[in-house]
């Protein structure tokens, strides 16, 4: 079964939310913001996508960081570990565990072609 995490209220979540549904496939959610985030599920993300697939750089949540607290977490995987389940808004969304692997954020093509 397909496991997806992220937060309800998301448009790249509810992109991913329909595109599931269309194609009538089953899931589990994981709403990160209500559940939280553990640290040994954000290291498997890291080992099989990287920090640079994982780590939102783009929204508020990181640039609300001071400079310390950006350069704790860009230098080691400890740090990065720590203010990604401390700040889980931090994670990009949606991250979707298939058998494959994993897919991070909405890829339309992507969800297209899960069976």
């Amino acid at each position: 079964m397909l496991k997806i995490y992220g937060i309800k209220n998301c448009n790249s979540m509810k992109k991913a939310f329909d595109a599931l549904n269309a194609q009538g496939l089953a899931y589990e959610f994981h709403d990160y913001k209500k559940q939280g985030i553990d640290a040994e599920t954000v290291k498997v993300w890291l080992d099989a996508v990287g920090q640079e697939v994982i780590l939102n750089k783009k929204g508020t949540t990181w640039r609300k960081l001071s400079a310390e607290q950006q350069s704790a977490a860009l230098g080691s995987e400890t740090g990065l570990i720590s203010a990604l389940t401390t700040h889980s808004s931090l994670i990009k969304r949606p991250v979707l565990q298939t058998e494959q692997g994993y897919i991070v954020g909405y890829d339309e093509a992507a969800y297209q072609a899960l069976k």
